[in-house]
Formats: structure tokens, sequence, C-alpha cells
């Protein structure tokens, strides 16, 4: 299966470390400009140069920008240029007791993991629905579906953003934009080891401290490790190519079997 992206631009908001950067990667590498976003230039520079290494010759964009605001979404809009290709892979999460989850975190949340999505689609998708084509893609996470205790306001908005896709695939319906969710499960991250930590003894090693938090915290999954990024930016890869032109308003698992589910 050969996937060639040349001549598309992609726009994958927070893109400067883990899933995001695994997924302009690989946009790169299958010949697509991409358009690299993070709160400040200082941490889209050191991506562009990690990814210029890692892909001499890539096209590649600085797209520096809160998109939790509206002035910093427009700048960065502005920087990517009219974009074929929209991964809102932007998000956080953190372990808290639900309730002492108070008002303003749950406001948060909802406005970094869902509301950048919708702040994004609202400004490319017309653009990509005038030229007949286009990919809308939303990561949402295994605890849409699987909604954790320790941090139910995350499966919250991860939830609602699976609505969001399936809702701007019906605006896009027969205009050969598709719109699309990745479900991806536990993923080793920087950030995501952070986590492990803050629920296993943080004196063992990391790979003993990821048996723990698998066998603990996720024993359902079917893997039984952490997924790598790649894993989940090859996913997007596809989704995002013409190979994918009849799958739009779903909800796909690169979730390592965590979803105890024989539907997608």
């Amino acid at each position: 299966m050969r996937i060639d992206l040349s001549g598309r631009t992609a726009l994958v908001t927070g893109s400067t470390q883990g899933i995001g950067l695994a997924i302009a990667l690989g946009l790169a590498r299958a010949g697509a400009r991409v358009a690299v976003n993070g709160r400040t230039g200082e941490s889209v520079g050191r991506a562009l140069e990690g990814l210029g290494r890692e892909l001499p010759g890539a096209e590649l964009v600085a797209a520096p920008g809160d998109i939790a605001t509206d002035e910093g979404a427009r700048r960065v809009l502005d920087a990517a240029g009219h974009a074929d290709i929209l991964v809102n892979n932007l998000g956080i999460f953190g372990a808290r007791p639900a309730l002492e989850v108070d008002d303003d975190e749950w406001r948060h949340y909802f406005e970094v993991n869902v509301l950048t999505a919708v702040r994004m689609t609202r400004g490319l998708l017309p653009g990509m629905k005038e030229r007949a084509w286009g990919r809308v893609l939303n990561i949402a996470s295994d605890s849409a579906v699987v909604v954790p205790a320790e941090m139910i306001h995350y499966g919250v908005t991860k939830t609602a953003l699976l609505s969001v896709s399936r809702g701007f695939a019906k605006e896009a319906a027969g205009t050969g934009v598709t719109v699309n969710s990745v479900i991806a499960g536990p993923t080793h991250t920087g950030g995501v080891e952070e986590f492990v930590y803050q629920l296993v003894d943080r004196d063992l090693p990391w790979e003993e401290a990821q048996r723990v938090f698998m066998r603990e915290h996720r024993p359902q999954s079917l893997l039984q490790r952490l997924i790598e990024p790649e894993e989940i930016a090859n996913m997007v890869v596809y989704l995002s190519s013409p190979l994918a032109s009849a799958t739009t308003g779903g909800a796909l698992r690169v979730d390592g079997g965590y979803v105890d589910s024989i539907l997608p």
C-alpha cells in the first residue's frame, strides 16, 4: 500500500512532541507539507529541527500559537495557509479524584480538548468543502468509551470529541471531505510516563513501572503494552490519504484491544 500526499498541506495541532510529533513526521514522510503547532516559537523550532534531521528535505512550516484562544488560532491558521488535512491532536490529561475537579478545571479541559478542535475545524472545513477534498481527524482516546475513574473530566471531553467528529462529518456530507476520530489507546509518551508515575511507585524503573501500570490500571489491554506514537500515526496517515475516501463519521480504534467491543 503506497500513500502519497504530495501536494497536500497538513496542520497538526499540538505537534511538538509525543503523538502529534509522530503524526507530523508520518505525514511529512508521505510527502505532505506539514505545519507544526505548539504554543511557543521555541517549542515549534525545536520540533522542526528534529523533524528536519529525521527527514531531510521535508517541507515543514512553523505554526506557533495557543489555539485555545481566538487570537492564537488565527495566527496558526494564517501560518498554515490553506490546509487539506487537519489533525486536531492537542489535548491535556491528568489524574485527579472526581470530587476534587472544580468548575474552572472542567472548563479548562473542555476548552483545550474540545473547543480547540471545533475552532480549527470551523476555520478550515469551509475551504476543504470548496475544493471538494479534505480530511479532518480528531485524536480521541479509549477514555472516551471506558471513562477512567481517576480522570473523568478527561474522559468526558474525549467522549464529546466523538460527537464533534460525527456532527462535522454530517456537515461535510457529499463534499469529498471526510471527518473521523482516532481512538488512541494507552500510548508511550513523555506525558504518559509522568501520568504512570502518578499511579505507581516512582522508584520503579520505567519498564517495570509500565508493566505494573498496565497490569493494575489497564488490565483489559490485549496488547499488554503501551502503544508507540508511530502506531497511532500510521492510522492517521492512512485516514488522511485518498485510500480512505469511503471512511467518514467513524471512530477508529488504535487501542491495542483495550476497548472491549467488536465494533470499531
